[in-house]
């Protein structure tokens, strides 16, 4: 029982907040439209051109959260709408949209339903009927005392600071998050000024990905000092080759290189930004690689691996195109998928 529960866990986690990739291969000289070809590389990795999907334990799952990450990149990049138009419809259809929520009775996620918020705010659909369910709602009742977004489900309690910023940022754009809510994201900040990724643990660790989502929770909440905190403590663990690590003696990753340059972009940090985009583009498969990997962001310099690219691809593009999460919209982008142009 034990087995099934954490594996359920690690299920849920991969899904709701998306899975890291592991895995980069060499540029052509500048091909054009480089996010463009990106976000039309993880387009083209849909099932069904509505979705992505993820292999665990041998099983292929509907991957929700993977999806959103795709709708998010799509709109920072202005293009594959279509694409993001059809995941918006896939993710209102009653098993999926319940399979990744909660039924809201016996089983109710935090991090899914602001991270489903948020997608339905970047495409302009209406969250408060978005499959039947009013999301802002549903999210609402998640709100704990404390100010913490929390789960409830008989698995246990799987929130953490992606949930807490997700929400913030998500009810921000809809005039304004609990304030209770922000205090309590501002009250987990570690000494050094980062953020933890996991509350109330005995050792306060910052954590990248937490700090960049965090601080852009911050911001959308017009908490700018405690944001700045955030950010100089990203620019201080930030790599020479502008990159970031998830953990001492790994390689800087894609994912948290894209979440890290978002951050620096939606605070203003722009030398910042830029350092860590070159690092994102420093991953990519240019002409010189396989066709079907063309545009692709491969997880770290080991190499191309499809089973971490899609995840890198689409949390990478968040730090290529320099659009925060709170001002993120799929108006105006391009049906199109585009592809890498190789011709000359």
């Amino acid at each position: 029982m034990r087995h099934r529960r954490s594996s359920f866990a690690l299920l849920l986690l991969l899904l709701v907040f998306g899975c890291v990739a592991q895995a980069a291969p060499a540029l052509a000289a500048s091909p054009p439209n480089r996010q463009g070809a990106a976000a039309g590389w993880l387009a083209r990795q849909f099932t069904d051109r509505n979705h992505l999907v993820t292999k665990y334990d041998g099983v292929d799952y509907p991957n929700q959260g993977g999806t959103i990450d795709a709708i998010f990149a799509f709109a920072a990049t202005g293009t594959a709408s279509r694409y993001g138009a059809r995941a918006t419809s896939w993710l209102e259809r009653p098993a999926v949209l319940s399979g990744y929520i909660g039924n809201g009775t016996s089983a109710s996620y935090a991090g899914a339903t602001a991270k489903l918020l948020l997608a339905a705010e970047v495409r302009g659909v209406n969250p408060t009927s978005f499959g039947g369910v009013n999301l802002v709602a549903r999210l609402h009742k998640l709100l704990a005392p404390s100010g913490r977004y929390r789960d409830h489900s008989k698995y246990g309690d799987f929130s953490n600071a992606f949930s807490q910023a997700l929400a913030i940022i998500a009810l921000s754009r809809r005039g304004g998050a609990p304030a209770k809510a922000v205090r309590f994201l501002i009250s987990s900040e570690c000494k050094n000024g980062g953020f933890p990724l996991d509350f109330g643990q005995k050792t306060c660790s910052s954590y990248p990905d937490a700090t960049a989502m965090d601080v852009q929770a911050l911001l959308a909440a017009g908490k700018r000092a405690a944001a700045n905190r955030g950010l100089r403590w990203l620019a201080r663990v930030q790599r020479p080759d502008g990159g970031f690590i998830t953990s001492a003696g790994a390689k800087p990753n894609a994912n948290s290189t894209g979440l890290a340059g978002q951050a620096f972009a939606a605070g203003g940090w722009r030398n910042r930004a830029a350092r860590a985009r070159r690092f994102l583009l420093s991953l990519q498969v240019g002409c010189s690689g396989k066709a079907s990997r063309r545009g692709a962001l491969a997880y770290d310099t080991t190499g191309f691996s499809y089973s971490t690219a899609v995840s890198a691809t689409a949390q990478g593009i968040l730090g290529l195109a320099d659009v925060g999460l709170a001002k993120l919209t799929a108006s105006g982008a391009r049906r199109a998928a585009p592809s890498l142009d190789c011709s000359s």
